[in-house]
């Protein structure tokens, strides 16, 4: 007879707590890492493809509508041209002297300039030097450009003259090939120098000036450096075989390697070697006498 107040007893397979599982059950039972990680990535995958899907029919659903306008292009605002000058007061005056020898005028941001031809250039200049109203007295510069393009005439001697009277300035343009034009050093004497830069940069020949020769580069020097066509890497010529001692390969390479990356030119000993022609007072160019 089982005691008051005591279960009655369930033998010895009721002696363990009733939460209790034998160690292999719990084995069984537990989950490994592996089919965690498993059942993760199935349900990432599924919910990928849940989003997939809704995109899909929200595309198929709604109306097809064309996409928003673009901006219209923002046109590029047009600079300043030159405009035509042939009624200028300065142009009228010249036409009336030398006809034919004003090929045409233009005006660009208040500057004249006038295409005067290669065989009345003098004549032209002396006529505005001693113009009543207005007199250019003073050559600010002489200059030239280069036109391969234009092979009748590829070059193009520029004459910026000003008044120191009126404070007006005009600019002479004449077109010209290696036959050159005529000296206005008789005009004004400051352009014998320029004259010879132009003759030595361009070789634009001027006649009848006082001392043509070479201004900035030696006499013996072959070709003119500011024309388009010439070369402006380093160059062998007559003047550097004579005067320059010569490079070995790796010397020729490492400069061109030093110009590439823009270092300084005179780096190495042989490039000095130009500058110790004038110390030992070689006459490389001859002085202006």
């Amino acid at each position: 007879m089982a005691q008051e107040g005591k279960p009655p007893d369930s033998g010895p397979e009721t002696d363990a707590p009733a939460d209790a599982v034998a160690p292999d059950d719990a084995r069984a039972t537990k989950p490994s890492p592996l089919s965690a990680d498993a059942e993760k990535d199935a349900q990432v995958e599924a919910a990928k493809a849940r989003v997939a899907a809704a995109k899909e029919a929200a595309q198929k659903a709604a109306p097809a509508s064309p996409g928003a306008p673009k901006p219209p292009v923002k046109k590029k605002e047009e600079g300043p041209k030159p405009v035509d000058a042939s009624n200028h007061p300065l142009v009228t005056r010249l036409r009336e002297k030398f006809a034919d020898a004003i090929v045409d005028a233009s005006e660009f941001l208040g500057q004249l300039s006038i295409h005067v031809g290669t065989q009345r250039i003098v004549d032209v200049c002396h006529a505005l030097k001693t113009d009543a109203e207005t007199s250019f007295d003073y050559l600010s510069d002489l200059t030239c450009v280069h036109w391969p393009d234009n092979r009748e005439a590829p070059f193009e001697v520029i004459y910026n003259l000003y008044s120191i009277a009126k404070n007006e300035r005009v600019r002479l343009k004449v077109a010209t090939n290696d036959e050159g034009v005529d000296s206005v050093t008789g005009i004004w004497p400051a352009a014998e120098w320029p004259e010879r830069e132009v003759y030595d940069l361009f070789g634009v020949v001027f006649h009848n000036h006082p001392d043509l020769r070479r201004i900035l580069l030696p006499p013996d020097w072959e070709g003119h450096p500011l024309r388009k066509d010439y070369p402006l890497e380093f160059i062998e010529n007559a003047w550097t075989e004579r005067h320059l001692p010569e490079f070995t390969d790796v010397q020729r390479e490492q400069v061109e390697q030093r110009r590439t990356y823009g270092l300084e030119i005179l780096s190495v000993p042989q490039e000095r070697e130009v500058r110790k022609l004038f110390i030992g007072g070689k006459e490389v160019m001859p002085k202006d006498k």
